[in-house]
């Protein structure tokens, strides 16, 4: 019997010439579907006109126009940029969304919106831009305009003293599995 030896420097060769491992492709692939982030449509800033998008937006978000279907393409949505203006925050998950529904009372024009992110786990999969994610807050559609946003300031500022503005982007995360 006979052993072969190759040499150093062919067994590299060798080495390179194997395909990579499948599962390090897959996943290196799925990292790369996950960061993708796509901009979509203008919010829907109409409390009484919520966008009718594929998937829904629960009452407490603001919805935005999604106009690629979600095919496991992509990792985010994210909305056209808007003004905000933040009446209240707290405990991620602590405020109830009795107090946006009490808050949308007094700006019926407006959406009110609810900053819940992974509170339900995927049930609760928006978020927004410019924000600390592990927070909670009660916001509300403030304008697509710096001037818009800062008039509406003023009129928030009457009924909750501490309201700051903020320029935004909805962003609905999907799970790639």
């Amino acid at each position: 019997m006979r052993l072969l030896l190759l040499p150093a420097a062919l067994c590299g060769a060798l080495a390179y010439a194997q395909p990579k491992d499948e599962a390090e492709a897959d996943e290196a692939a799925q990292q790369a579907v996950a960061k993708k982030v796509v901009t979509q449509g203008a919010v829907c800033p109409d409390p009484a006109q919520p966008c009718a998008e594929p998937g829904g937006f629960k009452p407490n978000e603001l919805s935005f126009r999604i106009a690629s279907k979600f095919d496991f393409d992509r990792g985010q949505d994210r909305s056209q940029p808007f003004y905000a203006a933040i009446l209240r925050s707290g405990e991620l998950c602590r405020i109830p969304d009795a107090e946006r529904a009490a808050a949308q009372a007094q700006f019926p024009g407006r959406k009110v919106f609810l900053h819940r992110y992974f509170c339900e786990e995927f049930g609760d999969k928006v978020t927004y831009t410019n924000v600390n994610r592990k927070a909670g807050f009660i916001a509300v559609y403030a304008g697509t305009t710096d001037a818009e946003a800062k008039a509406f300031l003023a009129e928030a500022r009457a009924k909750y003293p501490d309201a700051n503005l903020r320029r935004m982007q909805v962003v609905v995360t999907y799970q790639i599995e």
